[in-house]
């Protein structure tokens, strides 16, 4: 894709991680209160069964005006005409999914060493998630958490958009920022929270004060892009 326009807050589902609450409430919770891109992810499910809640969030993300992005299932992706895929490092080359989903659609890949993201760029993705950052359960068959540092020298390496991700919180915004992340990237950072709206905007507002440089982005409050 040419041109990026992405919101700094990334929302990956984990149905089995939201308090018991249906994953579609608290989806639309954390639509009304601003996030703007969200990643289909749960893989667990046979193919009919995320097709259909593949359907239902992007009902919901397209009332909200918000980016969908299926992880690792191109065929979704075409079926539900989604924005975009999100890759594993291992996942299919960045380059052949382009030829099959096009210019159009966004491609994203997790990356957790900066050769990952050099090849990721190479291969013309448009973003990476890189991380875990800090400890949290969810990462923990990556091995131990890569620090600030290891964002530091990925995002200074990386041509693309850095989302950070890896036992994010609010608090942790402003370190990971300063190391350069373009955004942030959480799975139950927002769906476990008791008041997902709340939690929503307390990862947004250090993203929202007027405009922020960031990672050579200049983010708009208003229009939520990047420039």
């Amino acid at each position: 894709m040419e041109s990026v326009t992405l919101p700094p807050l990334y929302l990956i589902t984990d149905r089995r991680n939201t308090r018991q609450r249906p994953l579609l409430e608290v989806l639309r919770a954390a639509l009304e209160a601003g996030v703007r891109f969200v990643q289909l992810r749960e893989k667990d499910l046979n193919t009919r069964d995320l097709l259909q809640l593949g359907e239902s969030c992007l009902e919901l993300t397209r009332a909200y005006g918000a980016k969908l992005l299926i992880n690792d299932r191109l065929d979704l992706v075409q079926a539900l005409h989604a924005d975009g895929v999100h890759l594993r490092a291992e996942s299919m080359p960045v380059s052949v999914v382009r030829r099959i989903l096009g210019s159009q659609s966004l491609i994203g890949v997790s990356t957790h060493s900066v050769e990952e993201i050099v090849s990721a760029e190479e291969e013309g993705a448009d973003f990476v998630v890189f991380g875990p950052i800090y400890e949290t359960p969810s990462k923990r068959s990556f091995g131990p958490p890569l620090g600030l540092d290891a964002l530091s020298a990925a995002c200074r390496r990386s041509r693309l958009p850095v989302f950070a991700i890896g036992g994010l919180t609010p608090s942790r915004i402003s370190a990971v920022k300063q190391a350069g992340a373009y955004g942030v990237a959480t799975i139950s950072g927002i769906l476990t929270a008791p008041d997902v709206g709340a939690t929503v905007r307390e990862f947004l507002r250090p993203f929202t004060t007027g405009s922020l440089q960031n990672a050579g982005f200049e983010y708009n409050e208003r229009s939520q892009t990047y420039s």
